[in-house]
C-alpha cells in the first residue's frame, strides 16, 4: 500500500480545525501540528497510487483552510527499536 507524508500549510489560526477535518478522512494515519515552514504533517496511506492521488487532491486539498500541500511518497521505511 502506498504511504506518503503530506506537508500542509493552513490559514493562520486554523490548524486545529484542519486537524479535526483530516482525522475524519479515511487513509489519514497520523497527524502532527509542527513549527517551521509547514503547519501540519500527515502520514497517509491508500490502496494504490491513484487512490493516494485522489486522497490528497480531492480530500486534503479541498479542506477550505488548507492553503497548500507538498507530498512525499515513501519508497522505503524501517522500524526502529527504542
Amino acid at each position: 500500500m502506498p504511504l506518503a507524508i503530506v506537508l500542509i500549510n493552513t490559514e493562520i489560526g486554523s490548524e486545529s480545525e484542519v486537524m479535526d477535518s483530516l482525522a475524519k478522512i479515511e487513509g489519514v494515519r497520523e497527524i502532527y501540528e509542527v513549527y517551521g515552514m509547514y503547519d501540519i504533517v500527515a502520514l497517509v496511506e491508500a490502496k494504490s497510487h491513484e487512490a493516494l492521488r485522489e486522497l490528497v487532491i480531492n480530500k486534503i486539498r479541498r479542506i477550505p483552510q488548507v492553503r497548500g500541500t507538498t507530498t512525499m511518497i515513501v519508497i522505503e521505511s524501517r522500524k526502529v527499536k527504542q
